[in-house]
């Protein structure tokens, strides 16, 4: 993944070490997992996942609980995913994820950060085909195991890379293998510390580093909403 791993992981970084903005935005995801698929996790994958990931964040239990409690009421019947696509400044294509209560203050702030620098929407679906979405797994190689011969196992649950940056191993498969790769780790007695699907552009683009300064600009303004989920670029 190379430059661009190292782009995305610096700008996640940046934008997850507020945790008073991190715990409502994966709040939100539990609770919206909580609201389509019922509040038992052990029945419920996508709960289980959106648990997990807030257990990786360091996120307290209480508000674990009171997100899966908001689901069976009133607040959590509007509450949706949805997606804007635009275009920023030199031309950088951005997809937007955000899960809220309010469409109507979600589209008016984002499309907002667009304008104020340099960008704008694009109409809905102009960039679904310029990105993969893929299945992303975050775990600590245990000690007993090497990468290589992980490889192998997990092949056939889909696997198309792995990689080890510092300490942490991450595992890609399409996101259509996201539950069988989910197995496939646990099968090899791994335990999994994030785990969620990601967009991929198909055609990465290089830009320098002033023009990345303004892009940067950008992202960072849209990271903040707390309506936003997550902000893919093209950026490669």
């Amino acid at each position: 993944m190379g430059r661009a791993f190292e782009y995305r992981r610096a700008s996640k970084e940046k934008r997850w070490a507020n945790m008073s903005k991190v715990f409502p935005k994966m709040g939100k995801l539990i609770t919206i997992a909580a609201k389509e698929g019922g509040p038992d996790p052990n029945m419920n994958a996508k709960l289980r996942n959106a648990i997990q990931n807030a257990k990786a964040e360091n996120m307290p239990k209480d508000n674990i609980d009171a997100a899966i409690k908001r689901a069976s009421g009133k607040d959590a019947e509007s509450m949706v995913e949805i997606t804007y696509e635009g275009k920023g400044p030199h031309g950088v294509l951005v997809f937007v994820e955000c899960a809220t209560d309010n469409t109507t203050r979600t589209v008016a702030n984002v499309k907002s950060y667009f304008n104020k620098n340099g960008g704008s929407f694009v109409p809905m679906g102009s960039l679904e085909f310029m990105f993969s979405r893929k299945s992303v797994f975050e775990f600590k190689m245990p000690v007993d195991k090497n990468i290589e011969d992980l490889e192998l196992e997990l092949i056939d649950a889909g696997l198309e890379e792995i990689e080890t940056h510092e300490d942490i191993t991450y595992a890609y498969a399409d996101f259509a293998n996201f539950g069988l790769m989910n197995a496939a780790l646990e099968g090899q007695g791994i335990e999994i510390s994030k785990s969620n699907l990601q967009r991929f552009p198909n055609t990465p683009i290089q830009f320098t580093d002033e023009q990345l300064a303004d892009i940067d600009k950008l992202i960072e303004k849209i990271e903040e909403d707390e309506d936003v989920q997550a902000v893919y670029t093209n950026v490669g």
